[in-house]
């Protein structure tokens, strides 16, 4: 087997045990028993393992730098995330280098790569959508780098995380769509392989078994963030034999593009369809009707991330993975509100 394919994943799948405990027993850290560090190291001198030099490079320097990876520059979901970070960081002394994954897989990866060249000290991060595996992420995670998941995560086991209580959001406005009368209560989520539209899935489904509501399938529909995408989830759910009379948006940008829609088809916000979001943008306030949607903590989220990146590059050890989880707030307004008979 060649260098470059040998990595502290295939040490550590090879031996059954975790990646973090093959670093260490790499360096002979004291808290690995002789004899799993005398495997690890038999093993990487027969596959000729070498370490990864951009990972190790970055433990040798103290640059005071945080790299941050955003699925888009543009929303102000993210601008208020980088704000909250650059915040902690400036009280710190430390500085952001931000970088755009514009929501492709490849492209994130060419973000952290290019991260460790600028010799970060570590990386807050948002998952893009076409993310579907995460070994990109293994030579941090084995180097004991500091790194943090927001909103979008994963390996949550071993990585700290900052998120929403999203299934407790969904099913709050599930229950309030049931309680100013909606009955056929629909779901725009986002891409299946997001935790984000995963846990609000499983908030609806709570909230309809709450309100002793079935679960319709075809009242679940899925869309990949877009305007056009969730035009066209709205599109469908409103052709159904029997259409939905309330909507719940993944994001506010799926509930004004399903309420640009439901306009377009001379239905009537609420009477007609009640509608909510996801997020609170600004301009749930100024669409006509006014939009209800969660308050999503973005920028407390962003100072959060910042805390848990601090605290690890600070510690003498490793930390444990800490998941922090905020609460939202459910913001009522006229998309939702129709006068009950």
């Amino acid at each position: 087997m060649s260098k470059r394919h040998v990595s502290l994943k295939t040490l550590a799948q090879a031996l059954n045990v975790s990646i973090s405990t093959v670093s260490r027993a790499l360096k002979n850290h004291p808290d690995i028993g002789p004899e799993v560090t005398q495997k690890v190291q038999a093993l990487a001198r027969e596959l000729n393992y070498t370490p990864n030099p951009l990972a190790m490079g970055l433990l040798k320097n103290r640059t005071h730098t945080i790299g941050v990876i955003v699925p888009d520059l543009v929303t102000h979901f993210f601008s208020s995330i980088i704000s909250g970070i650059e915040q902690v960081a400036n009280e710190n002394g430390y500085y952001i280098v931000i970088r755009s994954s514009y929501e492709s897989y490849e492209k994130e990866k060419e973000c952290i790569e290019n991260l460790l060249k600028l010799h970060v000290e570590g990386i807050i991060m948002c998952l893009a959508q076409e993310t579907t595996e995460y070994s990109h992420f293994d030579a941090l995670v084995a180097e004991e780098l500091p790194l943090v998941f927001f909103d979008r995560v994963c390996r949550a086991d071993e990585v700290a995380t900052v998120v929403v209580d999203n299934r407790e959001a969904a099913r709050r406005i599930t229950r309030h769509f049931f309680e100013r009368g909606y009955r056929r209560i629909a779901h725009i989520a986002g891409p299946p392989q997001l935790n984000i539209t995963r846990e609000r899935i499983e908030g609806y489904q709570q909230g309809l078994a709450d309100c002793n509501l079935p679960f319709d399938r075809e009242l679940l529909t899925h869309c990949d963030l877009s305007i056009a995408s969730a035009t066209a989830a709205t599109q469908r759910l409103l052709a159904l034999p029997s259409r939905p009379d309330a909507i719940f948006g993944v994001n506010d940008t799926t509930a004004f593009a399903a309420m640009k829609e439901i306009k377009r088809q001379r239905l009537r916000i609420p009477e007609d369809v009640g509608l909510v979001g996801f997020t609170d943008e600004f301009h749930a306030t100024v669409v006509e009707p006014t939009l209800t949607s969660v308050m999503h903590p973005t920028f407390e989220m962003g100072r959060e991330a910042a805390l848990l990146f601090l605290a690890q590059a600070a510690a003498k050890v490793p930390l444990p993975p800490r998941q922090t989880v905020l609460t939202t707030q459910l913001v009522v307004r006229e998309s939702s509100t129709r006068a009950l008979d």
